[in-house]
């Protein structure tokens, strides 16, 4: 199996791992302060790349980097990333915040090309264009139906771009595990500043629904919320693994397109757990942006099939 199969496949269970994330924060959102969740998803996250991910790839030395700004770096964009993303879910429906964030597969397109040199056709661009229509579309961009809450998911999509641009920077010299180690460990520093910033809820009285989430006092947890919030640090953790692993060994303009995969994914739980309907505004910014996203992987295909022709000619003659 090549490194872009395997990459392809880390990629899918990452999607499958980070929709059951944000299904469990959603859940979450009007009970349960922001930080409080993000501080036990991280917590749980951080046993399970200690515990399991890292003794596979080699054990705790590699703990030791000499890339340890890097590494904050990167921890500070997916920070902002989710964030950013679970302020917008508290107020939009789940499938519309992650059809809105979706515009970050279309930016990693864009990064590759000016950071990282990747090579992008035509094809590619249209499906980079495609996309970027369906996000204002999603975005209702007119005075009676635009919401503020919308613009956190297109913040989202901007710090998960530089992450990943981060990623492949660093995958010559750090492992999967690493990388996720130092991510859970800036979550659990920065949920810890915000409890003891925001944990007395003297800040909540807000109308916003993303605000109150932000703000709200910490309390102790229902045993089933706890399980849910452990059942999320699950799912974050070994999405975090394989994203990264995903990332680390293939393209990035080929790994982005995948992801598209949660969008479907969202929908789905959108409808059967939240009874969230899209409208038909939503289903049309949808369709765009996963149109964009199926383009992408049908140019790939082609290109792959070319350079294996390419490669098995000279071998013929």
């Amino acid at each position: 199996m090549s490194f872009s199969s395997i990459g392809v496949i880390c990629a899918l269970i990452a999607s499958v791992s980070f929709t059951l994330n944000d299904v469990g924060i959603k859940f979450l959102s009007g009970d349960y302060p922001l930080h409080q969740v993000v501080l036990i998803r991280a917590g749980v996250g951080l046993l399970i790349t200690l515990g399991i991910m890292m003794p596979l790839e080699g054990g705790f030395g590699l703990l030791r980097t000499k890339r340890l700004r890097s590494h904050l770096i990167r921890g500070c964009f997916v920070v902002m990333a989710n964030l950013l993303f679970f302020l917008g879910l508290a107020e939009i429906p789940l499938s519309e915040a992650t059809a809105i964030f979706f515009v970050s597969p279309l930016i990693i397109t864009i990064f590759s090309v000016i950071f990282l040199s990747e090579k992008v056709g035509p094809w590619r661009w249209l499906a980079v264009v495609m996309g970027l229509v369906g996000a204002v579309v999603m975005l209702r961009p007119t005075p009676g139906s635009f919401q503020w809450a919308a613009l956190f998911p297109v913040g989202a999509a901007f710090c998960y771009a530089g992450l990943h641009m981060m990623t492949r920077k660093m995958s010559g010299t750090e492992k999967a595990s690493t990388m996720t180690f130092y991510i859970q460990l800036t979550f659990v520093v920065t949920a810890s500043i915000m409890g003891l910033i925001f944990g007395d809820g003297q800040y909540a009285k807000q109308d916003s629904a993303s605000l109150q989430f932000l703000l709200r006092p910490w309390i102790w947890p229902e045993p089933f919320d706890l399980m849910a919030m452990t059942g999320i640090g699950i799912a974050s953790g070994i999405g975090g693994y394989f994203i990264s692993q995903a990332y680390r060994i293939s393209e990035a303009a080929l790994i982005a397109p995948i992801e598209y995969t949660a969008l479907v994914l969202s929908i789905f739980w959108g409808i059967t757990i939240f009874g969230e309907w899209p409208d038909s505004v939503a289903w049309a910014g949808m369709a765009l942006i996963l149109g964009g996203g199926l383009l992408m992987l049908w140019r790939e295909a082609v290109l792959k099939k070319k350079t294996a022709r390419m490669r098995i000619m000279p071998d013929q003659r």
